[in-house]
This record gives C-alpha cells, structure tokens and sequence, in this order.
C-alpha cells in the first residue's frame, strides 16, 4: 500500500500549484493527507457517499471524489470549495493518486520478484512468466552488489542507495535480510569490471559503510542469483581474509576463496602437517607484525627492517628463530607461500569456530 507520506507530497505539490486545498480519507474515515482541517465532514456523510454509484458529489463546500485501487474504493478526496476549479483539480488529482498507487504496487511487485529470483525461490516458469508481466528484460547484463550496512530498517541506507541510481533506470534495490541492501544492477556492453569497481567505490565513500562486495556479469534474468551469491561469498572472504578492503569483487578474491569452500577437517590436517603444534595464535605479537610486514615488503628483509625500525641483523635473528620453530624459513619463495597460505586457514579455522559460538 501507498505510504500516507507519498500522498501528502501529491497533495501539497498541487495546492502549491493551484491554490486548492485538498484532502484524502481512506475508507475507514482516518485522515491520510491533508493541507487543511475537514472538521465539518461526519462518518455518515462518508459512508453515504461510498455506498452511492455517483464517483463525485459535492457536499458542506467540498467537491467528494472516489479513488481506486483494483477497482475496489480505497480512498476518499475532498477538494475544498464547490466550483469549477475544485472539481477539475479534484479530477486530476485522483488520477494522480490512483496512477501513484499502480505505480508503487509495481515496484513492490517487482522488488518481491526479484527477492525470491535471490533466493532461487522460482522455478524457470515463473521467472519467465513474472518477467513479462513485470515488463523486465531477461537478456540484459545485470550484476549485483552487496552494500553491508548497519540500519536497513531505518531504510536511510536503503534511500541513501537507491539514490546513488538514476530514478528512471532499470536498477532494483532491495534487501532480502538485515545487514545488507542488495543492488540488482543493469549495465551496458560498454561496461566492463573496471567499471563495476568504481560503482562499488562509490557506494562505499558515499555511505562511509564498511564493505561493499559484487558478483560476477550474468547475461541471463535467471542466472542473478548466481552473482547475488558470489556477492555474499565475495563479503564474507572479504571479512575474513581481506579485512581492510571496502571493496570486494567475487573475481579477485585469489586463495582466499579457495580455503573459503574447505571443510574445517582438512584445514586442521593442513594445520598439523605444516606447523604442527606452532599455530599462529602462539606466535607473540612481536613475531605476527614482522611476518607481516615481510609479506608486505615483498621479502626484502633491508626494507622489511627499515619499516621495523630494526637492525638488518635483528630481523635476520627473528626470521631464523621463526625457522627454528616452524622449519619453514620465510625467505624462501617456496616456505614463503606455504607459511602465507598457513595464515590465512588459521584465520578461516578461527572464524569457523566463532561462527559456531
């Protein structure tokens, strides 16, 4: 159902407009929207007029006029004063509510379709019989984003989203839980991912939001919940592995996609087999940020120790005691790369186990 705030707005622009008060009851006899106090106006005087087959009759200097949804009388419009001028705002602004009203339920419609197309809640059928009822373009390049953010039900990102779109294209925002919008987005052959990530930086600086991910192109209406649910892998490896990117495309999530789909029995197997009973949540906080920072440095333990602000010895004495512990000596490629991958299923064991809490 149409907002009562929508409704106002209608009526306010055209008494701006035109100087004619105007007021909207629903059914019930509850005030909608107003600009002025139809006090004199009774229940009986309403339901005497829904009930007649007339569709405008003047009463107490109020032109009445029923509005429609479906057919069935939902609304009641009183234009203040009696003559001409009443009347032929009063038309046009019932046609005006009414198309409002078509105009809303389709975007309902539409955002209900493509919530269920997310989820794979429809068969083929219906994905191609809603389509064409909804007047959506089945072969069309979507893509959709995932936008995390903190108040959807205050719809202030949603709004803040939606926004960020051209009011007139084909782009659906919506959300299918409470942590995320999700942006069902069409795009032309000229763009490409270098495009995308744009979009997606955008949305992240405008929303100062934590992170934003995306699927993958899709040229098919039914293959969007495939990039919805590379989206949603995309933020999740994106909290995990890639803590400090905004922006996260399915595409470029690298290793930390591949540990993302191990099961939890082979990472502690891997765990053992490498490191043995050396984890890394036992390694100091000394020990973390200079492997750290060596990664960071491409190996190059004189740069590596400059960032430190250690002797070149210092780092070398950490590096080797690391070996003694480990066996893996991080200068070499090879040790280097197992000890990174390492890592990373430390931190997705350690994820697992909190999810499980």
């Amino acid at each position: 159902m149409i907002s009562n705030q929508i409704i106002q707005t209608a009526i306010d622009d055209l008494r701006g407009i035109t100087r004619i008060d105007l007021c909207v009851l629903d059914i019930s006899g509850s005030l909608a929207a107003s600009t002025f106090e139809p006090s004199d106006i009774s229940k009986e005087i309403l339901d005497t007029f829904a009930g007649s087959p007339a569709e405008s009759q003047s009463f107490q200097g109020c032109h009445f006029f029923k509005i429609y949804d479906e057919g069935q009388l939902s609304y009641i419009l009183l234009t203040k004063g009696t003559g001409d001028d009443a009347y032929m705002i009063g038309k046009i602004a019932v046609k005006q509510i009414e198309g409002l009203i078509v105009a809303y339920k389709q975007r309902f419609d539409r955002n209900n379709f493509i919530q269920n197309l997310l989820l794979d809640n429809l068969l083929l059928v219906d994905i191609n019989n809603q389509a064409k009822k909804l007047h959506i373009n089945q072969d069309t390049l979507r893509v959709v984003y995932l936008v995390e953010t903190t108040a959807v039900e205050d719809v202030i990102d949603m709004e803040s989203v939606r926004g960020a779109f051209a009011p007139d294209s084909q782009d659906v925002i919506t959300a299918v839980d409470e942590k995320n919008v999700v942006v069902v987005k069409e795009l032309t052959e000229q763009d490409d991912y270098e495009t995308l990530e744009k979009t997606a930086c955008l949305l992240a600086d405008m929303l100062s939001t934590v992170r934003v991910s995306y699927g993958t192109i899709v040229s098919q209406l039914k293959d969007v919940s495939k990039s919805y649910k590379e989206a949603r892998m995309a933020m999740e490896v994106g909290e995990i592995f890639y803590p400090e990117r905004t922006v996260v495309s399915y595409h470029t999530l690298g290793l930390g996609r591949l540990i993302y789909q191990l099961p939890l029995s082979l990472c502690k197997m891997f765990m053992v087999e490498v490191l043995g009973e050396n984890l890394p949540n036992t390694f100091d906080e000394e020990t973390l940020t200079t492997i750290e920072k060596f990664f960071e440095n491409n190996l190059n333990v004189s740069e590596t120790a400059r960032q430190l602000f250690v002797h070149r010895n210092t780092l070398v004495y950490r590096l080797e005691k690391l070996e003694k512990t480990t066996g893996l000596d991080i200068r070499v490629f090879e040790n280097a790369l197992v000890f990174q991958i390492a890592l990373m299923v430390a931190r997705y064991m350690e994820y697992l186990e909190t999810r499980e809490l």
